[in-house]
């Protein structure tokens, strides 16, 4: 998990991430459009975060296709899951306390 953590902390590679989580499968070239680097500087990226498990890659002809693998962020989701459900809990008690239930 700490990994994870560790690639995810980089913005560009939170943008890799979500382009591939919106449009699926996508060549280094696609990845790469827009982005203010190099396609050299998005293999980078795509290499810490292949190393932390979080894409897939696949040959198809002549290129890599990079897909999103979502096991690694489902398992820090499920070692979260604990904290956000107790503050929940304490959002909930807090508004019982100050008089703002659901059921007033």
């Amino acid at each position: 998990m700490d990994a994870v953590f560790a690639a995810v902390a980089d913005p560009t590679r939170r943008v890799l991430l979500e382009r591939l989580r919106v449009a699926g499968p996508q060549s280094i070239s696609d990845l790469a459009d827009g982005l203010p680097m190099t396609r050299q500087a998005v293999t980078k990226h795509l290499a810490a975060l292949d190393a932390a498990g979080l894409v897939w890659t696949q040959r198809v002809g002549r290129e890599r296709h990079h897909e999103l693998n979502p096991i690694p962020l489902q398992e820090v989701e499920d070692w979260l899951r604990p904290y956000a459900e107790a503050w929940d809990q304490r959002l909930a008690a807090l508004k019982h306390h100050l008089g703002e239930d659901d059921d007033d």
